[in-house]
């Protein structure tokens, strides 16, 4: 009697762990289904089109791998911030690091202007947004072309085109990509702001968006539409190195183009709140500060214009911390910033 009870718990111990082993089968084979039609979707979403089966297979894995880690990370919740899906959700972090071409290793060989006007300023408002005084362009899309240098200098002419005209002008970065190609600044290959702000001084001026629109490749110089000046510049300055407070008093007059560290895969990802991210000082991105304030929760922030499109962070923005221990600022931004002047 006492082996026939041991069998029938035996049998139904097994039983047990067949039903639940099918159970745990059956998820996850739920969860890859699921998993495959938000690949589905995001494709869809974004446009995106691959060669073969063998890519489409490797970059839903890449996709998978990302949300995973996205959803892990948003679920801690013990950051400010939060990550999306965004359009680099099918890219490996080293394929996404490659989009960003801003040259931060000539950094050292940069000889610095010796004036900066706004040396003595000493008051500033408490919080500011360029955009509410309408000195910022909406958001662009830099594409797969690796002219960020060239988004930032102009989202800073365009500040102080505004400031110094009083006309928002959308101006041109193929411009820059196509023609300011005899130094340093080699259009999808890479770039500096200070050598994009001496084009256009040299050059007299920049055309419109609309004159010399963006194509996200290198092109040839178009010497027409080059000469056909919507907006002019009479020099550009540096803000001091490794000052925080030097680059406040900057962007308390005019938006500032700037350089950060965004290789992390937290910033790849940036969604919303303010990024405290661990980043390097490795300066590989630039962008625009065009404001800056404080958060609810007493955290101070810079409010940065990127060219990732409206899709990428807070509608093509990120906050990032200011004030921080380090004299950089949070992934370098106080290192090399500069503004064209009007």
């Amino acid at each position: 009697m006492a082996f026939k009870t041991q069998f029938r718990c035996t049998l139904a111990l097994l039983l047990v762990f067949a039903f639940c082993a099918f159970e745990a089968n059956a998820r996850t084979l739920e969860d890859a289904s699921v998993m495959r039609e938000r690949h589905e979707q995001w494709m869809a979403q974004h446009g995106k089109v691959y060669t073969d089966s063998d890519e489409k297979e490797l970059k839903y894995q890449i996709f998978k791998e990302n949300v995973q880690r996205i959803e892990a990370f948003n679920n801690a919740g013990n950051k400010p911030y939060k990550l999306g899906i965004n359009q680099f959700a099918d890219l490996t972090n080293d394929e996404f690091k490659a989009i960003n071409r801003f040259k931060g290793h000539m950094c050292s060989t940069i000889t610095r202007t010796p004036t900066f006007k706004y040396e003595h300023v000493t008051a500033v408002p408490d919080s500011l947004d360029w955009r509410q005084k309408g000195a910022v362009t909406p958001i662009k899309n830099q594409g797969e072309c690796g002219s960020c240098w060239a988004f930032s200098a102009v989202a800073a002419t365009e500040g102080i085109t505004k400031l110094s005209t009083g006309k928002l002008i959308s101006l041109s970065e193929q411009e820059l990509v196509d023609c300011d190609t005899k130094g340093v600044d080699q259009g999808c290959g890479g770039g500096l702001m200070d050598d994009a702000f001496k084009f256009i001084l040299q050059n007299k001026g920049l055309a419109t968006e609309a004159t010399y629109p963006y194509q996200g490749a290198d092109g040839t110089c178009n010497a027409k539409a080059k000469d056909n000046h919507a907006a002019s510049i009479t020099g550009y300055e540096d803000v001091p190195a490794n000052s925080e407070s030097a680059l406040l008093k900057a962007v308390a007059n005019q938006p500032v183009s700037v350089a950060i560290d965004s290789s992390a895969f937290e910033f790849q990802f940036y969604s919303k709140g303010v990024f405290n991210g661990t980043c390097d000082t490795n300066l590989n991105h630039g962008v625009t500060a065009v404001g800056y304030g404080v958060s609810d929760d007493g955290t101070k922030y810079w409010l940065v214009k990127n060219s990732w499109g409206a899709k990428w962070g807070e509608q093509g923005y990120v906050r990032m911390q200011r004030d921080v221990t380090a004299k950089e600022g949070l992934c370098g931004i106080a290192m090399l910033a500069s503004y064209p002047t009007a």
